[in-house]
């Protein structure tokens, strides 16, 4: 559905966007306010249905069942989980006409699913993506892409030769405090980039993957020996499964959960390839249940020169156990200004240096005779006009999406795809791109080596 331009300008007044001390919308932000104005007049014809399966129904599976169905148009048909329970509130939840299986292999075989949500544990990701790919199936696949770095190249060469479209599940990138930092950055709001620091921190037991248990785990209800698939045979274990995030095996820690979110705003604000070296460093600090994990983690990140953006260093944090509650942002600190992004706010506050250089004060200059000062103040006032010493004001800079659903955005920008052909906002080499430099932390902090990693060629050196 391509946006009406008179529609887009009657309607505006009915945004909920606020603007502090902001210059006029630029393309890209105002793009995707229109689109969110128009979304809620959008038909869809029965042709133009999209029918969906969801392959993993736990947490982030239910909410992206739940968001997606919001879409005018998508139906959902079909789902797996390897424990029956949540199948059981599946039907419950969306009607008992869905079919259920263990198996993701018969979603995949279904002609009436034109696309899967993979909402899996990480282990799953690459295989399944790569399975429904084959089945011409277009895919919405979790944050992290992949879980190694092994399996990226080759499931971006298979998505490169398929014809499906394939959008990576890191939400917060299409929200519109996003759009407008990149649209801000783009225009020198900041002056020259060097550095970035971000962190993501949470202090809650549900926030630490302390997720609840259900009464009747077992080997009756879960399928524990497709979740090892090709792991070693291992007793079954309730919390390997159910809080699998906690357990490298299946999952990829803080790193492939929280910074893969933190990397992929950077590199889609910049238009980045990403970093080439890759430092981490922390522990298991305050959740000490058996995880196999670092529940505090920190990373030290160096980007080359590319032509979008000069050489910079970014680190960034994850304290699971951080005593100032949740914290999450993405600061761009420029020559000339600090850009942060958090939640759907963008705010810009500047500090220039004047032309001249600072003389006098806290200086060497009143350690010297009196007559070599006269001279040296003498000589300064004759190559510095007033102006040239005084610090240049500007503005702070304010951007609040207040009535913004990323998450819900996500999702349109995925079906427009998949009815479309239009580009998604996070294809899989952005997905990558992202995940990879993460993925390269968790080998940092259990080998305490510095990693080196290709970003054109997305390969670790």
């Amino acid at each position: 559905m391509k946006p009406n331009r008179r529609k887009f300008i009657k309607s505006l007044g009915n945004t909920s966007l606020a603007l502090g001390a902001l210059p006029l919308l630029g393309f890209n932000s105002e793009e995707k306010i229109e689109q969110r104005i128009l979304f809620k007049d959008q038909r869809v014809s029965a042709n133009d249905k999209v029918r969906i399966a969801g392959i993993g129904t736990g947490i982030m599976g239910h909410n992206n069942l739940d968001t997606a169905l919001k879409v005018p148009g998508v139906e959902l048909v079909a789902a797996c989980d390897l424990y029956t329970g949540r199948l059981t509130h599946v039907q419950e939840k969306y009607g008992k006409q869905i079919a259920v299986t263990r198996d993701y292999r018969e979603i995949l075989t279904r002609k009436d699913v034109d696309a899967v949500l993979i909402s899996t544990s990480d282990h799953f990701h690459a295989r399944i993506a790569a399975e429904a790919m084959k089945n011409g199936k277009h895919v919405y696949c979790e944050k992290p892409m992949v879980k190694t770095v092994d399996e990226g190249l080759p499931l971006l060469g298979q998505y490169r030769k398929s014809n499906v479209i394939f959008q990576v599940g890191s939400q917060p990138i299409s929200g519109l405090a996003y759009a407008k930092a990149k649209e801000l950055y783009k225009g020198g709001a900041i002056g020259n980039l060097n550095c970035i620091e971000a962190a993501y921190d949470r202090q809650s037991a549900q926030g630490a993957w302390q997720y609840t248990l259900p009464t009747d785990a077992s080997t009756k209800t879960v399928d524990w020996d497709t979740y090892l698939s090709g792991m070693p045979a291992a007793p079954f274990d309730p919390l390997k499964f159910f809080r699998w995030r906690n357990y490298k095996e299946f999952g990829t820690g803080v790193a492939g959960d929280l910074f893969v979110h933190l990397l992929t705003a950077v590199h889609y604000i910049l238009d980045s390839n990403g970093p080439n070296t890759i430092f981490s460093s922390g522990q298991l600090s305050y959740w000490k249940d058996g995880r196999n994990v670092p529940d505090v983690l920190a990373a030290i990140m160096e980007y080359p020169q590319s032509q979008n953006h000069p050489e910079f260093q970014l680190t960034l944090r994850v304290n699971f156990a951080s005593g100032k509650g949740p914290t999450n942002f993405v600061r761009f600190i420029g020559d000339e200004g600090v850009m942060e992004v958090s939640g759907n706010s963008v705010t810009i506050h500047h500090s220039i240096m004047a032309e001249a250089p600072e003389i006098g004060g806290w200086d060497a200059l009143g350690t010297y005779p009196d007559a070599m000062q006269k001279e040296i103040m003498s000589q300064y006032n004759k190559k510095y006009t007033d102006a040239q010493k005084i610090r240049p004001v500007k503005e702070p800079i304010q951007f609040v999406a207040e009535d913004q659903d990323a998450h819900l955005d996500h999702f349109v920008d995925f079906f427009d795809g998949v009815r479309n052909g239009n580009p998604v906002i996070e294809p899989p080499e952005l997905g990558f791109r992202a995940c990879a430099p993460c993925l390269l932390c968790n080998d940092s902090y259990f080998s305490k080596k510095v990693m080196h990693w290709d970003p054109d060629h997305m390969f670790v050196k």
